[in-house]
């Protein structure tokens, strides 16, 4: 050691708030609603610098949408995402009371986090590719063309579940619906996307691709491989940054987040970069066209940090009390998002506390009879799950005779 010289030390980032301290949430650096320029669509992954650090937000503090970034959206596109989140809300609450049934072994909700996959569900055009982690059911929620009980039956892992139970809950698999299967391992869905991006660029076609990642994640090094990726071959993909501030009880700082954005890592890498009000639904309808676009256009990809808060628990495996503060979702500053859009919608005359409460009520009777029909099929309460043999299929084309002669002997095992 150098005589005088300090020893060495590493910075190890602490949350804001932990358990019986409120939280500072001042680490967010807020824009005002309305402020931050929206660029052209042509514009280049330099010239969205300063977006990376900025927030782009649209609804103020009274509901009103303000500045460049109002999406051209008629008030029947607003109802629908307003119902499509309190949908996905709903659904949630249901199938969390199942799971602690034990109809159901785990399930994650997106509780406070709901307006950004349904936002982006309005921005993308059939045969689009959506590439989730496991918090993005409103993707599917927010279509008229996805059935709840296919939803449930995969959750349920019964005998309709199509994956004949080899997916954990919430890890749901639609290809009609452009929902790629849902990966358990952090990131893998990332490079996927870019992959899938780049063979509809060679085959000529318009269909574009959707990425999706929390903050924690990004720490892998397939975030950063998709990053080369998609920059070097211009790939038509959107890379969603889901940043809800905690990776199960790690602070995002942990991932990097500290001293500065997520979005700026896109930057970085040249790729046009925002940072959103993930619980603003105008400002993540606008963030997704203005992405879409760009992809469609073959101006390249774009990276969008959605700046939100998980309200609830990571997992029905998790405790949040045991690391941060329990009244942290209440005290947000980007508040609730059903709650912002439906005081806008007041706000224009197109929505009243008497149509939320009929269509809660609504919503709530649809997602019971859904459960309900799912359950004829069986769900580990009670039985009526695939057998054991059915790991046999589904993985050649033609099964080896090993296989059969294994399979046979599994048979012949189970009936005694």
């Amino acid at each position: 050691m150098s005589q005088g010289t300090p020893p060495l030390r590493l910075h190890v980032p602490e949350p804001t708030g932990r358990p019986g301290h409120e939280t500072d949430f001042s680490y967010l650096h807020l824009s005002p609603a309305g402020e931050v320029r929206r660029p052209p669509v042509q514009a280049s992954p330099a010239d969205t610098g300063d977006l990376a650090y900025t927030l782009v937000r649209v609804l103020d503090e009274e509901g009103r949408a303000v500045g460049p970034w109002v999406p051209e959206a008629g008030a029947d596109v607003l109802r629908r995402g307003l119902v499509a989140m309190m949908k996905t809300r709903t659904f949630d609450a249901r199938m969390l009371i199942a799971q602690r049934q034990k109809k159901i072994s785990f399930y994650m909700q997106c509780l406070g986090e709901e307006a950004i996959a349904t936002g982006h569900a309005l921005a993308l055009a059939p045969g689009d590719m959506c590439f989730p982690t496991y918090r993005q059911q409103g993707l599917l929620l927010a279509r008229d063309d996805v059935s709840m009980v296919d939803m449930i039956c995969e959750l349920l892992s019964n005998e309709r579940d199509p994956l004949k139970g080899r997916q954990l809950p919430v890890c749901y698999s639609m290809k009609r619906a452009g929902f790629f299967s849902v990966s358990g391992n952090l990131a893998t869905q990332f490079i996927q996307a870019v992959g899938w991006g780049m063979a509809s660029a060679i085959k000529g076609d318009t269909r574009i691709a959707s990425a999706w990642i929390g903050d924690g994640a990004t720490a892998e090094s397939d975030f950063h491989t998709a990053l080369t990726f998609a920059h070097v071959y211009r790939a038509p993909v959107i890379l969603n940054v889901v940043n809800n501030q905690w990776a199960i009880s790690t602070f995002q700082a942990i991932a990097g987040g500290e001293a500065t954005t997520f979005a700026a890592r896109g930057v970085g890498c040249g790729i046009a970069s925002l940072r959103v009000d993930g619980n603003d639904f105008l400002a993540v309808l606008a963030a997704s066209r203005w992405a879409a676009e760009r992809a469609r256009s073959n101006l390249g990809p774009s990276l969008i940090e959605w700046v939100t808060y998980r309200a609830g628990a990571h997992s029905t495996s998790d405790d949040p009390s045991r690391y941060r503060p329990a009244d942290d979702w209440k005290r947000f500053p980007l508040g609730d998002p059903i709650e912002r859009l439906a005081r806008h919608l007041r706000g224009i005359g197109s929505w009243s506390d008497e149509e939320h409460e009929k269509t809660q009520a609504r919503l709530e009777a649809e997602v019971s009879a859904a459960l309900k029909e799912a359950e004829r099929y069986g769900s580990l309460a009670d039985g009526h799950l695939h057998g054991a043999a059915a790991m046999f299929e589904d993985v050649y084309q033609h099964m080896p005779p090993h296989l059969q002669a294994q399979r046979r002997e599994l048979e012949q095992f189970q009936k005694g």
